[in-house]
């Protein structure tokens, strides 16, 4: 990255917002004093948009900061560029948005602000430093860029609205342009599952959300033993995490030997992220055992999301209700609700109604390829499995992520153009099959065509070093099936082909390849 080489595809709109701020930074020696506001919701690129811009900055000469208000971001930009640079340079060039308090204006070329939805007024340990964030990035910028989501403000004290900016902007002599970001890098590049979470939370109606042929996978678990199970089988390549909303207390932060979730129902206990590795928990190794909160996600990505909602929402009678007084009582992002709540209770019940729904919004889009979610409370996880269920077929398809296309027997020319597929829910379970006109096939190439050969989805942990758990694989059977009822049994490596499940069989499915 730091020789040039970015990481992703410009789209559209990503390359104008890139080309721009290339723009405006070729005119800092003309002493003009810029500002760019650049909106986009969960997905549109704007960490990566930041970061790329950063880099060409600094190899264009410009000094130039990351900053953000949430350290976890810093955390992960930082440990993925060791190795490139010194570790002094690195910590130079990432910065919190309560730096710049007491520096001088016009001090630095470019600040690039992430997450500027998540700024403050006050600075410091205490909030008793300098007089608004934005004011002050402003001031000591010749150029400030600012990526901002009006939707994923999480806490009483974010200020990051695109008015305080452009108020600002305006004090300070700053001229500003504005770039909205549309294109959609997370949630398979579709706007309709954003649109779906938005209606699903109720913070605004979608009236017919563009989820069609989507092929993003979501799904609501009715424990959270099954949910967990479910992400460590996504998490290839160190890709998958379980995140919650803060209804729990940290007690392990002091106590490692303590669970802070505890759900003996369900045999199911997990820890907050611990202390030492919080803010790159979205990277390290094994923490996928760890559950995540808004503090250690935002603004970061992972193949796939699994979503604890806690009891601060619920659906009642079809409504999502909210209740800042669930939370847990470690929880800063809401402190001073409950003395506001004496003082104006409907006020008060107004701004962490907000908070807590766009926090699960955030949450509920961490994933690029899926999303699943159990719900503590029975009625609000029935009101989510109903909307769900509700999704295109497609949406909700047993075949997700296999290439080729899946259809019926009758369709096809079994054995000729195409193979059998069998679905194998869970790793302990058996499945049923047998030929017949209904048997779905699928459509490959002629190299994998075999009157022996069968597709299914491979899960669990394997010997051959390329597979992985979630992949479709063809396997080759030494016994043809032949429209005999049979069983489709999982023993360790292999699959075993039998008449009867219970009986041992010696009748083996044997690895062929990988269908990518």
């Amino acid at each position: 990255m730091m020789k040039g080489n970015r990481e992703f595809v410009l789209l559209d709109d990503q390359k104008l917002a890139y080309e721009t701020a290339i723009k405006l930074a070729s005119g800092i020696a003309a002493g003009k004093k810029q500002t760019l506001l650049i909106n986009g919701g969960p997905g549109t690129g704007k960490s990566v948009l930041a970061v790329n811009m950063l880099v060409e900055f600094i190899n264009r000469g410009f000094v130039s900061h990351y900053v953000s208000k949430n350290a976890a971001p810093r955390a992960v930009y930082k440990a993925k560029l060791t190795g490139t640079l010194t570790q002094s340079r690195i910590s130079n060039l990432f910065k919190g948005s309560g730096a710049y308090y007491d520096c001088a204006p016009d001090s630095i070329d470019i600040l690039v602000v992430d997450e500027a939805h998540r700024l403050n007024a006050k600075s410091g340990l205490y909030s008793n430093l300098g007089e608004n964030q934005i004011k002050e990035i402003i001031d000591v910028a010749k150029l400030s860029i600012f990526f901002i989501d009006e939707d994923q403000r999480v806490t009483f004290k974010d200020i990051g609205h695109s008015d305080e900016i452009r108020n600002w902007a305006l004090q300070l002599g700053s001229h500003i342009q504005e770039i909205n970001l549309q294109s959609q890098f997370r949630c398979n590049g579709s706007d309709g599952y954003l649109a779906f979470t938005d209606d699903l939370l109720q913070i605004r109606q979608t009236a017919n959300p563009d989820i069609e042929g989507l092929g993003y996978e979501i799904r609501v678990f009715d424990n959270p033993g099954d949910l967990r199970k479910h992400i460590l089988l996504k998490n290839n390549e160190n890709k998958a995490r379980i995140v919650a909303g803060y209804c729990w207390d940290w007690k392990s932060k002091n106590n490692t030997s303590v669970f802070d979730f505890d759900f003996p129902e369900y045999e199911f206990k997990a820890q907050w992220n611990l202390g030492a590795d919080s803010t790159t928990w979205a990277i390290a190794k094994n923490s996928v055992e760890q559950i995540g909160c808004i503090h250690t996600c935002q603004g970061l990505e992972f193949d796939y999301v699994g979503v604890i909602i806690g009891p601060d929402l619920v659906v009642r009678d079809g409504v999502v209700v909210t209740d800042g007084f669930k939370r847990s009582k470690n929880d800063q992002s809401i402190k001073g609700f409950k003395s506001q709540f004496r003082e104006n209770k409907e006020l008060a019940k107004s701004r962490v109604d907000a908070i807590i729904r766009n926090t699960y919004r955030t949450l509920m889009t961490r994933g690029q390829k899926g999303c699943f979610i159990y719900c503590t409370d029975n009625e609000t996880n029935e009101y989510f499995k109903r909307r769900i269920n509700a999704l295109p077929k497609n949406e909700l398809s047993k075949y997700f992520g296999l290439k080729y296309p899946v259809k019926k027997a009758r369709e096809v020319k079994p054995y000729i153009d195409s193979v059998p597929v069998y679905e194998i829910e869970k790793f302990e379970e058996n499945f049923k099959y047998g030929n017949n006109s209904e048997t779905d096939c699928v459509v490959l190439p002629e190299k994998f065509i075999n009157t022996k050969y069968f597709v299914t989805q491979f899960s669990g942990k394997s010997k051959y070093p390329k597979v992985q758990s979630g992949d479709w694989c063809l396997f080759k059977s030494t016994d043809k099936a032949d429209g005999k009822e049979r069983y489709l049994v999982r023993d360790g490596d292999v699959l075993t082909l039998t008449e009867n499940p219970s009986a041992e069989s010696g009748v083996l499915a044997e690895f062929i390849s990988l269908l990518d």
